[in-house]
């Protein structure tokens, strides 16, 4: 069975599915479905079209030089079949693909930690400019403290509380209510009372 590429998107075309163009000079070309015979009717270019495979591999979203693509490449040469000749091609076959795979996603791993560190340049950037938007309210007084222990000292004598020997001393004393059981007779009378 053999998979086609389309010849716009680069996408899988398997046997059955996907449409055929021969130019006037015998050349055949294979669409995957109609959007891209349209547009290579139109003669869009597929580097510039943003859903192909082609404008990811020119803006290096994908993978695009690498020598485990030269496998891929279609080899027109008859080859007389052996048997154990096509058992170790297999076999190779999977290895590529594991190596495939792996290079791939540390590509993908690369851009990833690449696009975190220019969003955290540009969060730094944009904080930058907009400092006084996010400027906390204390921090317009006059007074700077160099450590968190001197900052809790002078809060606390700027409290209007008695301070001795490290202990604050209240002047008033608490409230207490005390609560007790009433009976019928004070119920009434608080009753005709309202």
């Amino acid at each position: 069975m053999r998979i086609d590429a389309c010849y716009f998107c680069s996408s899988k075309m398997y046997p059955g599915h996907g449409m055929h163009f021969v130019r006037n000079d015998c050349k055949v070309f294979k669409f995957c479905r109609s959007k891209c015979l349209k547009a290579f009717k139109k003669k869009k270019n597929p580097r510039r079209v943003k859903w192909t495979k082609a404008y990811r591999k020119t803006v290096g979203k994908e993978l695009a030089v690498d020598p485990s693509f030269e496998f891929e490449k279609r080899r027109n040469v008859p080859v007389k079949y052996d048997r154990e000749f096509w058992q170790k091609s297999l076999e190779a076959i999977k290895k590529i693909e594991d190596i495939k795979s792996k290079r791939q996603s540390s590509f993908v791993m690369r851009r990833l930690r690449q696009a975190t560190a220019i969003e955290q340049q540009r969060d730094n950037r944009e904080v930058q400019i907009n400092k006084s938007l996010i400027r906390a309210p204390g921090a317009n007084l006059p007074w700077e403290f160099s450590s968190v222990e001197e900052n809790i000292e002078n809060a606390l004598e700027k409290v209007s509380y008695k301070r001795s020997d490290k202990r604050v001393s209240i002047s008033e004393e608490p409230y207490v209510e005390e609560i007790h059981e009433s009976s019928e007779e004070e119920m009434e009378l608080i009753a005709e009372e309202n």
